[in-house]
Order: structure tokens, then sequence, then C-alpha cells
């Protein structure tokens, strides 16, 4: 075509290899758009420049909007960056001038470094930056081990498994008076649910052993962290102090929508819906915009490079203590028809083993030390995958395996923006209120209506307070002993268990505190277990939430239902397990 046939023209910025400065051609084609050329480095062809080059102020002299001026979209977005690296560099530098009583300023110094770091990253390749041989030093070093005799790594996990365990038991001084026999009982305990799993196992052939001695260092190394360290506890006491302080500002929207009388109270229902409003509101803005899918990507890629796992597993192992069993499979929906027999399992038991970030919350409320169950809820997730790999080993390929997966499916009313998607978070929070409300309702009248038929037969026998809570107390009065709880208040804690079995482990909770306000108040060391022990969903009203999975993998509920006994049992054990390295 000649040029000079059309009216239409536009110009492209043509980029010459022997220069490193566009040059400018002008062309002519019919209502044609501006766009750049630019050499692509790998397959050496040219691609259409993405919208980010467009000036801002395109004008009678620009039309088309070409980059012809200075300050183009990338330009600002580097400008605010630097504004936010400023301001967060400024307000580090204030923390250290004026340090604060305490070691809080660590953890301010470690946010700050983090998040320049985080924004640093958007301009600097970390290749860059990154020795070559450091990759390829962790390679050979990788490489080297595997050269080891199969028998032989496994035997040196196992030691250090026990060296740690030794070391969390006998190395460090405890607060609590006790015998070493005493201290030795949780061991004994650790290694007896070990071989439970091993001989329950579905195929013992295909147990990942590598996958379980390294749960069980993860989980004993995070014990050791938290409970045995100064910079562990000081880390965490700020989480939770964080945490506390963010939930408490929603007292003045309970003291404004009740009175001051009603709310210090505190009335289950109140709690729940303030709390619960509250969180919801709050990970759906987090949603929104990308926080909670980054946390939990970098979440899962750590399970899944350390434990060999698949991406779908590992996220939702990962997002369990912090949005719960019914919401974590949300997040990698559309794989779950294609989930293998194994993963389905770990989906269901990472459930059970642990409990979500709203009900945490509810919890502290009810005078629970927070640090138990923060600690407790992040213990058990290295635990839980290997608990879960004992007893259904993979035996098949799963289609995530190669990666890490962050997915929520298709979502219609995607929020505009931050205040429609706090909005649409409360509402969502109403749904789940009234369900924790109708199923507590309706659970604890089932189960009183089942205990006074257990007592009305045991009349007949001579026995006047048989329910389900006695039998079972009787039932996990041996797995108290293995978890370390002192001889003479086996009993009183088996009951908790039963109760947080039977019926859930808020009530557990509950009449835990009830009873550290009778003169039959628990030891230090008792109350510190069976806080750790009590953390978890694996109940029998927690199997309704089978129909969730259920209900995101139609093609897969018959395997769902079928693996949900096991998962039940598996994730109370996995928190047993969890309270006796506590």
């Amino acid at each position: 075509m000649d040029g000079s046939s059309s009216t239409h023209s536009f110009q492209v910025i043509k980029t010459d290899r022997s220069h490193s400065s566009p040059q400018l051609v002008t062309n002519v084609f019919p209502k044609a758009e501006a766009f750049e050329i630019e050499p692509n480095t790998s397959t050496d062809t040219t691609v259409r420049a993405t919208a980010d080059e467009k000036d801002l102020n395109p004008g009678p002299e620009n039309p088309s909007g070409a980059r012809t001026g200075f300050f183009t979209v990338r330009h600002v977005r580097a400008v605010a960056w630097a504004i936010c690296a400023a301001a967060i560099l400024a307000w580090w530098i204030c923390t250290i001038v004026l340090r604060p009583p305490g070691y809080g300023w660590i953890a301010q110094t470690v946010i700050a470094w983090f998040a320049l770091l985080l924004i640093a990253s958007k301009f600097l390749s970390i290749k860059k930056w990154t020795p070559g041989s450091f990759v390829n030093n962790w390679d050979s070093s990788r490489q080297s081990w595997l050269r080891i005799p199969y028998l032989v790594r496994l035997a040196i996990g196992w030691l250090v498994v026990i060296g740690i365990f030794m070391a969390l038991l006998f190395g460090f001084r405890s607060d609590v008076q006790s015998s070493l026999s005493t201290r030795a009982i949780p061991l004994l305990g650790v290694f007896t649910f070990q071989l439970i799993f091993c001989l329950i196992s579905e195929n013992r052939s295909k147990i990942p052993w590598p996958t379980v001695v390294l749960g069980l260092i993860l989980q004993q190394i995070i014990a050791m962290f938290v409970l045995k360290t100064r910079a562990g506890f000081d880390i965490f006491h700020w989480i939770i102090t964080v945490v506390v302080d963010f939930f408490n500002s929603g007292i003045s929207a309970k003291i404004f929508l009740l009175d001051e009388d009603t709310v210090n109270k505190q009335w289950f229902v109140v709690n729940v819906t303030a709390a619960v409003l509250f969180f919801l509101a709050t990970v759906e803005v987090l949603y929104h915009v990308g926080v909670m899918q980054w946390v939990l990507r970098k979440l899962g890629w750590v399970f899944f490079t350390l434990m060999n796992i698949s991406g779908a597993e590992a996220v939702v192992a990962a997002a369990s203590p912090i949005v719960g069993q019914g919401d974590a499979p949300c997040l990698v929906r559309p794989y779950m028809n294609l989930m293998t027999r194994s993963e389905l399992h770990l989906v269901l038991t990472a459930g059970y083993s642990t409990v979500s970030g709203t009900f945490m919350i509810i919890y502290i409320s009810l005078g629970i030390p927070a640090q138990n169950l923060i600690t407790s809820a992040v213990m058990s997730v290295p635990a839980v995958i290997a608990v879960s790999k004992m007893r259904c080993p993979e035996t098949e390929e799963p289609i995530t395996m190669g990666g890490v997966v962050i997915d929520r499916g298709e979502q219609k009313s995607r929020p505009q923006n931050i205040l429609h998607a706090f909005v649409k978070g409360a509402t969502f929070g109403l749904y789940i209120v009234g369900q924790i409300v109708a199923n507590t309702l309706v659970f604890l009248s089932l189960l009183s209506l089942v205990n006074s038929l257990l007592t009305w037969i045991g009349i007949g026998f001579g026995i006047h307070q048989l329910t389900l809570q006695l039998i079972f107390s009787y039932i996990l009065y041996p797995l108290a002993f293995l978890i370390g709880i002192p001889r003479n208040e086996l009993l009183p804690v088996s009951r908790l268990l039963a109760t947080k079995l039977v019926a859930n482990e808020l009530l557990a909770y509950q009449e835990l505190q009830a009873l550290m306000q009778t003169d039959a108040a628990l030891s230090a060391r008792a109350y510190t277990i069976t806080t750790y022990a009590l953390c978890g969903f694996a109940n029998l009203s927690s199997l309704a939430v089978t129909g969730v999975i259920s209900a995101l993998a139609p093609e897969r509920a018959r395997t769902v239902v079928g693996i949900a006994p096991s998962a039940l049992f598996c994730g109370f054990l996995t928190t047993m397990q969890t309270a006796a390295i506590a």
C-alpha cells in the first residue's frame, strides 16, 4: 500500500540493536493505533508493548497517547514506590532512635526491611544479585545427600528427630516442677502415635518416610523456637498483641450497638458476631488487594519445596490455621474434582487438626492463652502432612505436583473497590455467624437428647450418669497419659478431651475455664497441655464440613464421605501429638 493513499498515520518506536535509544519511524495504516516494538531477548522477535507505556496526558499534538513524554505510568509508579520506601525507612529509623522498651523494635526492623526488599524486588532482578555458585552448591549438596543409601538417610532423620525431642525434654530448664520420667512420657506418646499410623496405613509400602520424618522435625523445631527461646516467645508475643489489639478495635462498635454492661457480660453470640464479621470483612479486603493470595502462595511453596507434596495440598495445609477448614479448600476449588484420594484425605485432616483465626479470637476472649493457641495451630501444619501421608499414602500422580496453585475460582460479583470488598466480607460473615449459632444450638440439643437416652438406659444398670462424655472419657484415659498429663489429673483431662470429641472444642474450653475457677483446678503443666490438646476442629459435629468439600468436588463425594472418619481420627491424634511435644 502506498503511504500517501491514507489519511490515518501512526508512529512506531523501533529499537535499533546497535543503539541504546529507540528510533522513531513513521508509517501509514488505516485506523492504526500506536504501539512499541521491542526486541525479545529470548526469541529475537517483536512484541506489542503494554498499556503501561501509554502517556498519562495525551493531547492534540499526541492524540494516540504514545510514550513521547516523560511522565508515563511506569514513572509515576516508580515515584509512588519510592515515596513508600522513604516512609518505611523513616519509620524504621525513628524506631531505632527511640528504642521502645522490650524487643518490639526487632519485629519492627524485620517488617520494615521485608517491605523494603519487596519494593526493591519490583525494580531489581534477584538473579543479578544472587551468586550463581549458590544455586550450583545447593544442587550439588542435594545430589550428594541423595547419593547416600536410602536407609542410611532415613536412620539419620530419625536420629535427628530423637535428638531434638531429647533436647526439648531435657536440654531446657522447665518452668514446671516434674520428674525426668514424667517428662519422658510424651516421647513414648509421640512414637506410639507413629506406630498407630503405620499399622493402620492403607499402603505401608508407599509411606513417604522422608516426608514423615521432616514433618516431625519441623514440628519440633517450631516448638523449640517458640517455647524454649526468648526470641521466639517475644516474636509470638508481639504477634499476639497485634492480633488482640486489632480485634479489640471492634469493642467500641459493640458498645454502640448494645451497651457497655451487655458487652462486659461476654455473651457468646455477641463475641462471635463481632469477631467473625470483622475478621471475614478484613480477609475479603486482603483478598481484594492480593495480600492473602501472596501469603498463601509463599507458605504453600515452603511446604511444597520441603515436604514434596502437591501444590493444592500445600495451599490448603498452609491456609487451614488462617481461614479454617471450610474456607481453605475454596482456594483450590477448580482442582478439587481432580484431586487424588491422598490429597482429599490431607485436605480433610488439615481442617480437623487445627482451628481458624476467627475461632482463636473467640477462645482468647474466654481467657485461653493466645500463645498456646497460635503455637498449636502452627505446629500442627507440618505434623498433619506427615500423619496424613502415613495413613493414606500417595499412589497416583497429582495434577498440581509440579507447583503451587492459588485459584479461588470464578467470582461473578468481584468487589469493585476496597469498600465494596469490606461490605461483601461482612455480608458473608452474617451467613457464617448464622451457621455457627444454628449448628451449635441444634447439635447441643441433639447431644442433650442422646445423653438423656443413655442416662435412662444406664439407670437400668445402676449407672445414673451414663453419657457420651463419660464413655469417651474412659476410652481417652490412656491418651491423656501418653501426652504427659500428671497421673492424678488424668480423669478430668480425659473428660475434657471427650467433650471436645463428642461436642466441640468451644464447650471443652468453657468447661476448662470453669474448672480452673474451682478448688479442683489443674496444675500449670496439665493446663498448658490441655489447651494444646483441645485446639482443633476434630469433633463429631465437624463431620458436617464434609458437605462443603462434597459441594466443591461433587464427582468425588463418595470418596470424601468414605475418608471423613479416617481424617477425623488422624486430625484428633495430630492435635494430641502437638500437645505431647508442647
